[in-house]
């Protein structure tokens, strides 16, 4: 059985540029191990919960066999920041101290293209399916979130899937869902083999592996304001409601098959 690697932990030393594509201001740094990663931080505007859904969906497409940057807990002490010049970047900072997630940079990638790139049928398939189960709104044509990295392609930025977790007040029903907003994906079109790619792709997530995912999510990013489950218990919806997903992978595949019959 395939597991997830233990994740390293990095201490960030220093700040190179913010990246302002998305609302989050994530950024490129150094960290102590010599490399440089795209780290989000905790302080910004969904909170930890932006960082939960980054590291399950790396975590569960590199399970399922696709390329995405390593993950690692990137520490940020207090000092950190106090010498940076822009207000909403040193408040930014101030509010993530402790841990937050880095992403390993893939220096001299470029953005996905579908006009120039064309991805094979069965790779589509999979990614589609990935993106239905994980109900990640945020792979489209106009914002394709994915890169070209040594002629391979690279699944980047996951923090807008799970979105079920905003609200957290019916996590079932969110579970249940057909996901009817993958008829925006922009790989539907290529996306023939998704019979197979629900076959090969849900036999590959048991319990064993989906828990050994949930486990990875660090006590510090599930101790939410206003809420009064405890940090195990939290985790416990995390796993539950991957589990009740794949449940209904039929679904969500057959709804994803009748998208693609109206762009085909």
């Amino acid at each position: 059985m395939q597991t997830p690697p233990e994740l390293r932990h990095v201490n960030v030393t220093r700040y190179i540029t913010p990246l302002r594509e998305g609302g989050s201001l994530p950024a490129v740094a150094d960290a102590d191990d010599g490399f440089k990663y795209v780290v989000k931080f905790k302080g910004a505007g969904h909170g930890p919960k932006a960082l939960i859904a980054e590291l399950l969906g790396c975590e569960i497409g590199r399970i399922l066999g696709f390329r995405v940057p390593e993950v690692v807990y990137a520490h940020l002490d207090e000092a950190f920041g106090r010498t940076e010049g822009d207000e909403e970047i040193q408040d930014l900072l101030k509010f993530s101290q402790g841990l937050n997630i880095g992403l390993h940079f893939l220096s001299g990638a470029i953005n996905f293209d579908p006009v120039v790139t064309t991805v094979e049928a069965q790779l589509a398939s999979e990614i589609v399916w990935f993106d239905a189960f994980m109900t990640n709104i945020d792979r489209t044509f106009r914002n394709t979130n994915m890169l070209m990295w040594h002629r391979e392609l690279w699944l980047i930025d996951h923090g807008a899937t799970l979105y079920f977790h905003h609200s957290f007040t019916n996590w079932e029903k969110s579970a249940a869902t057909p996901f009817a907003m993958i008829k925006d994906h922009v790989l539907l079109p290529q996306a023939s083999e998704l019979t197979a790619a629900n076959t090969k792709l849900k036999a590959l997530l048991t319990d064993e592996v989906l828990q050994s995912i949930v486990n990875l999510i660090p006590n510090e990013w599930l101790d939410w304001e206003g809420y009064d489950e405890r940090v195990d218990e939290l985790r416990e919806v995390y796993f539950q409601f991957l589990k009740t997903r794949l449940t209904y992978s039929d679904l969500f595949t057959k709804t994803a098959q009748d998208a693609r019959q109206t762009l085909v």
